[in-house]
C-alpha cells in the first residue's frame, strides 16, 4: 500500500516540475536525454484495480488539470455484469475521483471490475494526422504530444481521437498558457523523460498500473506484453494503441 504520507510527498515534488514542464511544451531538448533510445509503453491489470480513484486524483494535482467534473488525462470506469441482464452496466462518477460508492447489490452481480482509461499514445495516432498546425506530435519514444504554443482550439484532435481521451482546457482553467488549447495525457512526459514514473502509476497502491521502457529486455513492462495475455482497446481502428489491458472482456474493447 502507498502511505498516506508519500503520496502527498509525490503531490508536493509538482513544484519542482514546473520549468521541465515549459521545456517540454516548448520541444526543447532535456539535458541528458536521448529520446532514440527509449519505447515506452504502459499496462493496466484490470485483475488489480479496485477503484480507489488515487491515480485520477494524483494526475489532476500533477498535471493541474481542472477539478471540474468532466475534465480527466485519466480516468476509470466500473463494468458490472448483474444477473439475469444481458450486457454491461458502466459508470464513473466524477471520473472515479472520490472511488465508487456500493450502487449494486452485491447478490445480484455476476462480474465487476474497474477499467482505467487514458491516452493511448498510439503508433498510429489518427490526431496527429488531423492536426492542421502541427501543434500534435509524436516524439521519437513514442509518446504523442500537444504543443499550447501552437494549438489553436479547433477541435479537430478531440473529434479525432477514438477513445475519448482529449479535451479543450476551459479558459478559466489554473494554467493560462494552456487555456483553450487541447489537453490530454503525455504519461507525465515532464516525470519519465527525468527517470521518474507517471503519477499515477506512483500512487496506485496495488500495482494496476505498470509504465515501462520496450528497448529495456529486463523492463517488466515488456515481459508482461511478451508473457501474459494482454489487449488492446478498439484494435479494429488500426491505431496501434501502446496501453495494453490484462484480462480485459471482449465487451470493453
Amino acid at each position: 500500500m502507498v502511505s498516506r504520507r508519500k503520496f502527498l510527498a509525490i503531490i508536493a515534488a509538482v513544484a519542482g516540475f514546473a520549468s521541465f514542464k515549459r521545456k517540454v511544451a516548448a520541444q526543447e531538448p532535456v539535458e541528458g536525454y536521448d529520446w532514440n533510445k527509449h519505447k515506452y509503453a504502459f499496462v493496466v491489470d484490470t485483475t488489480r484495480c479496485i477503484g480507489c480513484g488515487r491515480c485520477v486524483r494524483a494526475c489532476k494535482i500533477e498535471n493541474e488539470v481542472p477539478m471540474k467534473p468532466f475534465y480527466f488525462r485519466t480516468w476509470v470506469e466500473r463494468w458490472v455484469w448483474l444477473k439475469d441482464e444481458e450486457g454491461p452496466k458502466v459508470d464513473s462518477p466524477n471520473g472515479g475521483f472520490d472511488g465508487f460508492p456500493p450502487t449494486y447489490d452485491e447478490r445480484m452481480i455476476s462480474k465487476s471490475y474497474y477499467v482505467p482509461k487514458l491516452c493511448n499514445h498510439c503508433d498510429r495516432p489518427p490526431c496527429v494526422q488531423v492536426c492542421p498546425v502541427g501543434a500534435t506530435y509524436k516524439t521519437k519514444d513514442g509518446v504523442v504530444l500537444v504543443d499550447e504554443k501552437y494549438c489553436i482550439g479547433c477541435r479537430y484532435c478531440i473529434q479525432a481521437c477514438p477513445y475519448g481521451a482529449r479535451y479543450l482546457y476551459p479558459a478559466d482553467g489554473p494554467r493560462e498558457t494552456r487555456r483553450n488549447t487541447a489537453d490530454k495525457c503525455t504519461w507525465c512526459y515532464h516525470r519519465i523523460t527525468r527517470g521518474y514514473k507517471p503519477a499515477c502509476v506512483e500512487v496506485c497502491p496495488v500495482g494496476a498500473r505498470k509504465f515501462g521502457d520496450l528497448m529495456d529486455p529486463e523492463d517488466e513492462v515488456r515481459k508482461i506484453i511478451e508473457e501474459r495475455r494482454v489487449q488492446v482497446l478498439k484494435p479494429d481502428m488500426g491505431t496501434l494503441p501502446q496501453v495494453y489491458y490484462i484480462e480485459l472482456d471482449s465487451e470493453v474493447r
